[in-house]
């Protein structure tokens, strides 16, 4: 068998993910909310490309799981429901205790005062939609410092479904939010500054069910 016939010729998708890229920050600015119809024609028409690209950037984004399609709807952005949540929690809370956990053992202080400089560009955040990206480059960066290659690898993995659903969150209130989150996690910096995981699980585990009990009480109020 030749070299040739090995591999199948790579196919040029640079458009696509370019599609992909504007698509995933209109999502995260908040421009389409979750639930909202994505439709072929309109974006096509907006990002003047043809719809095959818009087609498969939607694809590349139900992967990432923003997306989701149904025949009878199209495509539409990621309303999480409580299952999603749930699965979502679980996961995310078993990678950052994993994380917390390698954290403690193996980062420097110098990563640490990364991490905590991380935390006080939050208190800059002029909206909510600003501050839920702070918070998605904290959490990156607390993975970044683990120091395991795979674990930040697994986290990249369900990051945009966790800031779809921090999106949530600041769609159900959106109260005190800008006050509180810089202070969450300058507390987890300190918890993760004494060495102590007991109290730096606990502090992670408690930050995380903040934010789903917002969700929740907003869909019980529905």
């Amino acid at each position: 068998m030749s070299e040739q016939s090995k591999v199948a010729p790579a196919r040029r998708r640079g458009l696509a993910d370019e599609v992909a890229d504007r698509i995933r920050e209109a999502i995260f600015t908040g421009a389409y909310a979750p639930g909202a119809q994505l439709r072929e024609v309109e974006l096509s028409g907006v990002m003047d490309v043809s719809r095959g690209p818009v087609r498969e950037g939607l694809r590349l984004l139900e992967r990432e799981g923003l997306v989701r399609t149904a025949w009878h709807r199209g495509a539409t952005v990621t309303t999480l429901s409580a299952d999603d949540v749930d699965e979502l929690d679980s996961l995310r809370g078993a990678l950052e205790d994993l994380a917390v956990h390698q954290v403690i053992a193996h980062a420097s202080d110098e990563d640490l005062d990364t991490l905590a400089k991380t935390a006080a560009a939050m208190e800059r955040a002029a909206d909510p939609h600003e501050m839920v990206r702070c918070d998605i480059v904290f959490h990156d960066a607390v993975f970044a410092v683990s120091g395991h290659r795979r674990l930040a690898e697994a986290w990249d993995g369900i990051r945009c479904q966790v800031h779809l659903f921090l999106l949530t969150r600041i769609g159900v209130s959106t109260e005190g939010y800008l006050q509180c989150i810089p202070r969450e996690h300058q507390e987890l910096v300190s918890a993760l500054r004494s060495r102590d995981a007991s109290t730096a699980l606990s502090r992670f585990a408690e930050h995380r069910r903040h934010a789903i009990d917002v969700v929740t009480s907003g869909t019980e109020q529905k």
